[in-house]
């Protein structure tokens, strides 16, 4: 039997076929006027319902190459009562990545992924909104970067720390310019996502009135991906610490990264044990003296 690639049109189509004829047209707010050949919504009532030209969606259907819009894909989704999984499959085979999602909402860490993070040990790792909002973190975070839930939610955000925290900055050392340079290029990135959004703007504004390298970095228009790849940080207690670093989107809820800072044996796991343990020391004295 001979080898058939597959092509993400054709998928698309087969995909969009199935999802229609779960839908009845009473679930749509349709008269049902007796028995239909095929099983589901009619294509008419679909193109009629994401208001879209009736030729424009058979030819969606039948797995043609044409271009869609993330509007038109969401006016379908709407109609085909898709839910996220099915959505984000929907573009990904349509738009070859998922959705562009508002940032206007506040993005939740699960029990679960809270659990994780702890579990994580002497691993540093903390978790950023898609607005590279620092939302949840471990001890091991904090021992080397400070206690975070004592920082307010503007020192929190990840770009606002790059270039405003003398603390960050030291711990970075000679790295410092070249992470400054790739945050400012993803922050520069996620404005062109969300143009509309206004927090983008102020936030902007804000970073280029306090910090001149930001706007230096900013005007140079740079495009530079996060990298996963070894990471030396400076600490004042216990000298150079070498990781590795690994980051992901959280299958959950995709405007999610994940950042683990894993280290090396090299003694540097020793360190954080040390580091790790004069942090929760020192929180339990906090603890104890607050209450």
């Amino acid at each position: 039997m001979a080898n058939i690639p597959l092509d993400r049109y054709q998928e698309l189509a087969r995909f969009l076929r199935i999802r229609r004829e779960r839908i009845t047209p009473e679930q749509v707010g349709l008269p049902d006027n007796g028995r239909r050949r095929t099983p589901g919504l009619r294509r008419s009532e679909v193109a009629m319902l994401a208001d879209v030209g009736l030729d424009w969606y058979t030819y969606l259907e039948q797995g043609r190459h044409i271009n869609v819009s993330d509007e038109i894909l969401g006016r379908i989704a709407k109609v085909l009562m898709l839910d996220a999984p099915e959505r984000n499959h929907m573009f990904y085979l349509a738009r070859k990545r998922p959705p562009i999602e508002e940032t206007k909402h506040a993005s939740q860490v699960t029990p679960a992924l809270q659990g994780f993070l702890d579990s994580l040990g002497t691993s540093p790792a903390n978790v950023m909104d898609s607005r590279m909002n620092i939302i949840a973190w471990n001890s091991a975070y904090c021992a080397i970067n400070g206690d975070l839930a004592a920082l307010s939610n503007q020192e929190r955000n990840f770009v606002w720390m790059t270039f405003t925290s003398e603390r960050f900055r030291y711990i970075k050392g000679d790295e410092w310019e070249q992470h400054a340079r790739r945050i400012a290029a993803q922050f520069h990135a996620g404005f062109a996502r969300h143009v509309d959004d206004s927090w983008w703007s102020e936030q902007f504004n804000a970073l280029s009135q306090i910090s001149p390298e930001f706007r230096e970095f900013w005007e140079a228009h740079d495009v530079l991906d996060a990298i996963d790849a070894p990471k030396t940080l400076r600490c004042p207690n216990a000298g150079m610490l070498n990781f590795d670093h690994v980051s992901f989107q959280y299958l959950e809820d995709p405007s999610l990264t994940v950042s683990i800072h894993v280290p090396h044996q090299d003694g540097t796991v020793e360190k954080m044990q040390r580091l790790l343990s004069d942090y929760e020391l020192k929180s339990k004295e906090r603890h104890a003296l607050s209450t």
